[in-house]
């Protein structure tokens, strides 16, 4: 799975209505949401979303005629196997009707060509974890674990050294474990979220 590296952007014009895709990448749900209300006009007729994040996934026609926009645009996401994205697609009404195929084809295409346009890179499945460590083992720590593509998501001291919060890639699970057993001599060990 992919998602994007950064919001992007792209306009077409079809008989005379503007459409403009606007896709980004989105953490969660409420981040998801509030991508969409961000990047909506309230002065458009019609501000048609679509986002995925794992199995959860939401859209919406915004008015247009029942599955004409929000699910051709997640289905543009889908086709392009993309994840943790969020698409808004702004329609500014230009007179002609483009019937229900017209509209499919507007909204999903517009969505499709945005993200096809779009720079991507891997979604990689996390697990979080914590380790407790002293001071002395602090920094090597740190220094292998990022070698390794751990993120620390954040640090707290404590009186004998720190307690790191991690996101582990899925498969990096044992290999980060005795890692850290290993530079700590067995004092530190990472305790994994179920």
């Amino acid at each position: 799975m992919f998602t994007l590296q950064r919001i992007e952007t792209h306009t077409q014009e079809i008989k005379k209505s503007r459409f403009l895709a606007i896709c980004g990448p989105v953490d969660d749900e409420q981040a998801a949401r509030d991508f969409i209300a961000g990047h909506s006009d309230p002065a458009a007729s019609h501000n048609c979303w679509a986002f995925r994040i794992g199995q959860v996934y939401r859209f919406s026609d915004d008015g247009e005629p029942s599955g004409t926009a929000g699910k051709p645009i997640l289905q543009a996401i889908d086709g392009q196997s993309l994840d943790h994205i969020a698409v808004v697609v702004t329609r500014w009404f230009g007179g002609t009707l483009l019937g229900s195929g017209g509209l499919i084809r507007a909204y999903g295409g517009t969505a499709a060509m945005c993200l096809r346009a779009a720079e991507k890179t891997e979604v990689i499945e996390t697990i979080g974890g914590t380790v407790v460590c002293e001071f002395s083992d602090l920094a090597l720590i740190k220094a292998r674990l990022a070698g390794l593509g751990v993120t620390i998501a954040s640090e707290t001291f404590t009186d004998t050294g720190a307690e790191l919060a991690l996101l582990v890639p899925k498969g990096l699970c044992r290999a980060a474990s005795d890692t850290i057993l290993d530079l700590s001599r067995g004092r530190a060990a990472l305790m994994l979220d179920d």
